[in-house]
């Protein structure tokens, strides 16, 4: 593996935002969210499936939890492969103005980012 790259893997998270709530390790995460009902009886609070970091064919080994998306966050999966389309890293989370991408170039990798925000912990399945 090449150091370098896996290096500025943190640097990549940071700029896409993905790495928002705890490190921690939560299995069984629970928190309360106290909403007014004024102006924000259409909102819609859900909770995505975290992870910082999970290769191919094995758990999640860091970041595992939940996060609670805000209403200008949504689910989201990034997914980063190898050039010819081998799966090298993938990593979930709550993004702010999250947006589906596929295959940005990043040095010898293409990253792919999926969103949703239409159930719980919708991005297990992306």
């Amino acid at each position: 593996m090449d150091k370098s790259l896996l290096l500025g893997l943190p640097i990549l998270l940071c700029c896409f935002r993905v790495l928002s709530g705890s490190l921690l390790l939560k299995d069984n995460a629970v928190s309360e969210i106290i909403v007014q009902e004024d102006d924000y009886s259409d909102l819609q609070i859900i909770q995505c499936r975290m992870c910082h970091l999970q290769f191919p064919g094995e758990k999640c080994s860091r970041g595992r939890g939940i996060c609670t998306a805000t209403t200008e966050e949504a689910c989201t999966v990034g997914r980063v492969f190898k050039r010819d389309g081998t799966p090298w890293l993938t990593f979930m989370g709550c993004l702010k103005n999250c947006a589906n991408v596929k295959n940005i170039k990043w040095s010898v990798y293409l990253v792919t980012f999926k969103c949703c925000r239409g159930y719980d912990l919708c991005n297990e399945k992306l």
